[in-house]
């Protein structure tokens, strides 16, 4: 008898590889308070729900007088205390992100030495408390475009913070062997802003995204004190609707023109949804549970009916969305605006799940596919050469055995047509990426 590989076992070997990040794929994403706060008041790290498999930490920030070299001081416990609860929270396979920067606190890289300051702070911060990664989270002036384009950015603090980024995560993988894992939370007139104009903040953070598309794990921007934002149909949608949104989800997947230049848009995969947990957590924005999940059920193709008026550019929706994140855990633990951690049950009513690892491949040999999910074709790619001919075997959802292919080259188009609408798993060389057949 062929052996069969259960789904449980396929995410065993996705936890257990060797050299490999495993990161939670539904994701539930939330803010963590590094203060006491009447309203939402301090909860211990390791006390967190347990729904919440990426928990930022808020925030590294600037020493006083700087605007570059970070500090992360934790303010109701110990640094040992913290440690401890950092480490309880990923020995349940947790992953635990610091954040930099938050609202009130600008981060700026004017030149040469404030980025190697930056670098050699954010550093320490990260290996002292033993952190899985890093949210970027710059706001106020930290970024403004005065010039260039998207693919060539001529601002330096734009310049800086990305070359900071990528040796920031280089330094990581040598130290560690291991993958940093990175995600953005910029606010919408960053990124979506870019349609209507691209200068000052408006569209700062394309650069970013697209310097990192490789190396970003998730981002989700802030659908929250806003205002009104342009979808990819020229029309505007306001937050805290079920249209803002769609509109505004689909803008960063699909992609959108900017005076800047083309913003390619990121796979659904790399794209969660981010929403206050309650009214008092946000300036404006909130948006009730109902309509939360009339958006994302839409979105990932369960419902075909629209919530509103946007009509999605792509039929079927994105049935591989990322998943959701909150400002924060420690708004959505108060009963004040709603039922205590309702922002944790919606999600686990859309999505489902909390444990689902997602792997990413060895940094030496990673491999991807696209488009994800697609109908007939997938076009395969590895990051190094292949010099053998090497097969690829494609998994059904329970784990059987479905199609064998041999790969000869490290660009590939592979014809998928034939298989059943439905989930599997493309593994090579004992690693394992989601698959999307529509």
């Amino acid at each position: 008898m062929r052996s069969r590989l259960s789904l449980i076992s396929i995410l065993l070997i996705l936890f257990y590889s060797t050299g490999k990040t495993q990161v939670p794929d539904p994701a539930l994403i939330g803010y963590w308070h590094n203060w006491n706060d009447a309203s939402a008041p301090y909860i211990q790290l390791d006390q967190v729900d347990a729904r919440y498999n990426i928990i930022n930490l808020s925030f590294a920030i600037p020493q006083f007088g700087t605007d570059y070299k970070m500090e992360f001081i934790p303010d109701q416990v110990s640094q040992s205390v913290l440690i401890s609860q950092i480490q309880n929270l990923q020995t349940s396979n947790k992953k635990v992100l610091i954040s930099i920067g938050g609202a009130a606190s600008p981060v700026s890289l004017d030149n040469a030495a404030e980025r190697d300051t930056f670098i050699s702070s954010m550093n320490s911060i990260i290996n002292t408390y033993g952190f899985d990664g890093i949210d970027i989270d710059l706001e106020g002036g930290s970024l403004s475009i005065t010039g260039g384009t998207i693919a060539s950015p001529v601002d330096s603090p734009i310049i800086n913070m990305i070359f900071a980024i990528k040796k920031i995560m280089q330094d990581y993988y040598s130290l560690h062997s291991k993958r940093l894992i990175l995600t953005f939370a910029p606010e919408t007139a960053f990124v979506q802003g870019g349609i209507s104009s691209f200068g000052g903040i408006w569209g700062a953070y394309l650069p970013l995204l697209d310097a990192l598309r490789d190396s970003l794990e998730i981002l989700h921007v802030q659908l929250y004190n806003s205002g009104s934002m342009t979808g990819i149909d020229g029309l505007n949608y306001s937050q805290g609707t079920a249209d803002f949104i769609v509109a505004m989800t689909e803008d960063v997947i699909h992609g959108f023109q900017t005076s800047g230049g083309y913003f390619t848009g990121l796979p659904a995969y790399k794209i969660a949804i981010g929403l206050p947990a309650c009214n008092s957590a946000a300036g404006g924005g909130f948006t009730d549970t109902a309509t939360v999940q009339a958006a994302v059920n839409y979105l990932r193709g369960v419902n075909s009916t629209p919530p509103g008026s946007y009509i999605l550019s792509q039929s079927g929706g994105y049935p591989d969305l990322r998943g959701m994140m909150t400002w924060s855990i420690n708004w959505d633990a108060v009963n004040t605006c709603q039922n205590s951690y309702q922002y944790a049950g919606n999600y686990i009513t859309l999505f489902g799940s909390v444990n689902t690892i997602s792997n990413q491949s060895n940094e030496n040999f990673d491999f991807n596919f696209y488009p994800n999910p697609s109908a007939d074709y997938i076009f395969f790619k590895t990051e190094k050469l292949i010099e053998t001919n090497t097969d690829i075997e494609i998994l059904n959802s329970i784990g059987s055995l479905v199609s064998t292919i041999s790969i000869t080259d490290n660009f590939q188009r592979i014809n998928i047509s034939d298989l059943p609408a439905g989930i599997y798993f493309i593994k090579f060389l004992n690693s394992y990426k989601r698959l999307i057949k529509l």
